[in-house]
């Protein structure tokens, strides 16, 4: 593991072996996740519509502090350009987001990426639960499950949710940004079958000795213990 110190908190960069170097810039980023987190609380961020600014200055705090480590998903990282880590899974979210150029961490994908900072997993959407292969992730057909897959490669003992809302605002709010204009956007039918799939979580999280709490306010995802999280954090 590479740490930077900023400031009372080290600043993660991942270690591992890459492939490629030299090659194709659609392999350098290949990787296997580094067990660099064993036991650790680590705040995964999704893009809910609940999601408030109120939130993430309490992670920011508690991050500051060394209470946690936190993995951002997709636009996230605008909201915390000091998270450890921002997963996106779609190559056309991070064309468009131009690489995220104002983000502090390390950047993780699982699809065919040409920036050459981005590391890469394989990856595998017929799977339920996790998978515990250091350099694949079960996708749950979203993000933000393949984020709670690398947080247990990672080693987190505790995991927990913010902005999982898995359902849409009062006002039909997909994200607590505006809509996506070229990647896609959630239906409803999309939400019921990522609800599915984090269904088939937590029998391996027991396996695993890892704990979920979603604090995610009204959240439809109810297979994991729910708390406030100042109760947490």
């Amino acid at each position: 593991m590479v740490e930077a110190r900023q400031g009372g908190r080290s600043r993660y960069h991942g270690s591992g072996r890459e492939a490629g170097a030299g090659g194709s810039p659609y392999e350098c980023g290949r990787w296997r996740v580094p067990r660099d987190w064993v036991g650790e609380t680590v705040v995964c961020i999704a893009s809910g519509p609940s999601l408030t600014d109120r939130d993430i200055a309490r992670v920011r705090r508690a991050h500051e502090d060394g209470r946690c480590r936190v993995i951002v998903v997709n636009r996230g990282w605008e909201k915390a350009p000091w998270a450890d880590i921002l997963y996106g899974a779609d190559t056309t979210w991070w064309r468009q987001a131009q690489n995220a150029p104002g983000f502090e961490g390390l950047r993780v994908t699982c699809q065919p990426i040409e920036y050459r900072n981005v590391k890469v997993l394989e990856f595998d959407s017929g799977e339920p639960g996790l998978s515990f292969n250091p350099g694949l992730l079960h996708t749950g057909h979203n993000s933000g499950y393949q984020a709670v897959n690398l947080a247990v490669l990672l080693g987190a003992k505790q995991i927990v949710l913010l902005g999982y809302d898995m359902k849409f605002g009062p006002g039909g709010e997909k994200h607590w940004h505006e809509d996506h204009t070229k990647s896609s956007n959630p239906a409803i039918g999309q939400i019921e079958r990522w609800l599915a799939a984090f269904e088939t979580l937590p029998p391996d999280l027991e396996k695993a000795g890892v704990e979920v709490v979603n604090c995610t306010p009204g959240s439809a995802l109810t297979c994991f213990p729910m708390a406030k999280l100042e109760e947490v954090l």
